[in-house]
């Protein structure tokens, strides 16, 4: 067991409630805050301390970890810490290279150091200590917050400033969500010809059509018909918005993320923003009238 440390969480949402009940379990003293009562009783049942302040948690923490859910509450919770006695923030969230640099200069002001470390996996990944988490901040800094990341999942180091491991992030999901809808265009003409969408889904994952759709979210989530994976299309939008607006910002072209993003938004205006990102396969089904299960 690490030895135990003051340590702080802030945002216990889907991603946060599953994350911070780990470093409890480690044996650390952890304080936590959340806008949401039930979220902030829920870890107090899980045996951290829950409180209402940002400003709280960053007076009683050495060490901060952030899990939230858009660029500029990631900016408006570094600026409150600046002036806190907290050491280190470690943000968690998916907000862009960009925002990540403005928090990192923010804290810095404040003589706060900063790591980014988003997080690949979903909540099953978190409930079970099974994330991918991308790591960026200096030596030093890394070294120290590395062995408590680890206690979440897979620590995977990408490089030594703030916003380098956003851009990986941002890779990563948007890949993510081509793959999501390649797969349910594919998984709906085979099932629509005639060929069992279980068996599909066995040749795939043994062929070079395999990817995290076909070998995850599909024989999980789609084929089960509970379309439960655990991440909302909205979020799912947010992400690939700020990959797309980063990828232009570098002269990057991106055709397939676009689409992609074209297909979340049609998921969101049917099914709402907090349907889980899987229904995009319910709407291919629908155009092609069909049912993959």
């Amino acid at each position: 067991m690490e030895e135990s440390r003051k340590l702080g969480f802030i945002g216990l949402g889907s991603m946060g409630s599953a994350m911070a009940p780990h470093l409890v379990k480690a044996g650390h003293a952890v304080v936590a805050c959340d806008i949401n009562e039930a979220a902030r009783a829920d870890f107090a049942a899980a045996g951290g301390s829950a409180v209402e302040s940002v400003i709280e948690v960053g007076n009683r923490s050495d060490i901060i970890f952030t899990s939230l859910p858009s660029p500029q509450i990631v900016r408006d919770v570094a600026a409150q810490l600046a002036d806190t006695q907290a050491r280190i923030v470690v943000d968690l969230s998916t907000i862009g290279s960009r925002a990540s640099i403005d928090a990192g200069n923010l804290l810095a002001a404040g003589g706060k150091a900063f790591a980014d470390a988003p997080v690949s996996g979903g909540r099953a990944g978190a409930l079970n200590a099974k994330l991918t988490l991308m790591l960026a901040a200096a030596p030093e800094i890394r070294d120290e917050v590395a062995p408590l990341l680890a206690l979440f999942g897979k620590v995977i180091t990408v490089g030594d400033k703030p916003g380098q491991a956003q851009t990986m992030k941002l890779v990563n999901n948007i890949m993510s969500v081509v793959a999501l809808a390649a797969t349910s265009e594919g998984m709906a003409m085979g099932v629509k010809a005639g060929l069992d969408p279980k068996v599909m889904l066995d040749v795939l994952n043994a062929s070079s059509g395999q990817n995290s759709a076909t070998k995850d979210k599909f024989p999980r989530a789609v084929v089960t018909r509970t379309f439960d994976f655990g991440f909302a299309t909205g979020l799912s939008l947010k992400d690939v918005r700020l990959c797309l607006e980063e990828a232009e910002a570098l002269g990057v072209p991106m055709m397939l993320g676009n689409l992609s993003k074209t297909m979340l938004n049609i998921t969101a205006a049917q099914f709402g923003p907090e349907a889980d990102f899987t229904m995009m396969a319910r709407v291919v089904e629908q155009w092609a009238g069909v049912e993959i299960g």
